[in-house]
């Protein structure tokens, strides 16, 4: 999947070896409403609109994998499907690692792990987050189905920075690139985990109890901490942003650092097959881009189109180039 401005593409390898391509236009509701492309704003709609195109994406390429001729989006599924995921995205990285701390200081009778209310009970609920998070990544990274979608992720990162240098966007080029880019979600992902653990070490222990009940008070802390990841995803956006522009500054560096080692997981070195689809999906959306900028009007279209190949697919769209 790649986004431009204007245009969102997709293109999925069928099982018999055909890329399917669909394009379709792109109105972010940043368009809409103005105060989403304010500092902050943005870290939050991207985040949301990365969430509501990456399942999108994913649901079209499964119902690939089952009908290639009659591929087809559901979008009842697709809200089910992510209104799941942020269910349980928030469960497991917001509100478990609250209540493990608390069990384990219950467990120890350590009245800093038990009240919510000291640096060392946010430090630990951090800590057990953080653990949760990696583990989760390198669990799900041994299956064969995530692997290959990682080998996508990596394949995607090398077609970006060979257009970002400016080269042709060829296999050979493509190839040549490294996967690990500073503006991956992945690198995101952890730059809020490491802003939210000190903010609300910082912040958390000075609030007074909500009730004298411990339960009572525990649920209005996790409620905190899910109010502010908004913001704190906000200021994360700030700091990916300013370090894919600076990125010869070292304490930038040293803020998306966790984020490149982390993408040695969630990245994994792609064959050419999957280099060949992230190739077309960019050339693809780069072209529909142009189309738009040369005249907004026009038409972008919303069905797939099927190719042999990529190398028919290249040889169809050279008056793009």
């Amino acid at each position: 999947m790649m986004r431009s401005p204007h245009c969102l593409a997709v293109v999925v390898r069928t099982p018999d070896g055909k890329i399917i391509v669909r394009q379709r236009k792109w109105i972010s509701l940043a368009e809409k409403w103005r105060f989403w492309r304010w500092p902050f704003f943005r870290g939050i709609l991207t985040l949301g609109e990365s969430l509501h195109n990456g399942i999108s994406a994913l649901n079209f390429s499964a119902s690939v994998q089952e009908q290639p001729g009659e591929a087809l989006e559901k979008p009842s599924s697709l809200w089910l499907t992510m209104t799941v995921a942020v269910v349980m995205a928030l469960g497991l990285f917001a509100a478990l690692p609250h209540f493990l701390t608390w069990g384990v200081g219950w467990l120890a009778g350590s009245d800093n792990l038990t009240g919510g209310t000291s640096v060392v009970f946010h430090l630990v609920d951090g800590a057990i987050k953080l653990a949760i998070f990696v583990g989760y990544i390198w669990a799900i990274s041994l299956l064969p189905e995530i692997r290959r979608v990682f080998q996508y992720h990596g394949a995607e990162h090398k077609g970006i920075y060979a257009y970002e240098k400016g080269l042709d966007l060829t296999i050979e080029n493509a190839r040549m690139q490294t996967r690990l880019h500073p503006r991956c979600g992945t690198a995101f992902l952890l730059v809020v985990l490491f802003t939210a653990i000190i903010f609300f070490t910082l912040t958390l222990p000075f609030l007074p109890p909500a009730s004298d009940i411990a339960l009572v008070n525990h649920l209005v802390l996790v409620l905190i901490k899910l109010v502010f990841l908004f913001p704190i995803a906000g200021l994360s956006y700030e700091v990916i942003k300013l370090a894919g522009k600076n990125p010869e500054q070292r304490f930038l560096r040293l803020a998306i650092l966790p984020g490149l080692v982390m993408q040695r997981l969630t990245t994994q070195e792609p064959d050419e097959g999957q280099l060949e689809v992230s190739v077309a999906s960019l050339r693809t959306v780069l072209a529909a881009e142009a189309a738009h900028a040369a005249n907004p009007e026009t038409e972008i279209t919303t069905t797939q189109e099927q190719y042999e190949s990529f190398a028919e697919f290249v040889e169809r769209h050279k008056e793009t180039d």
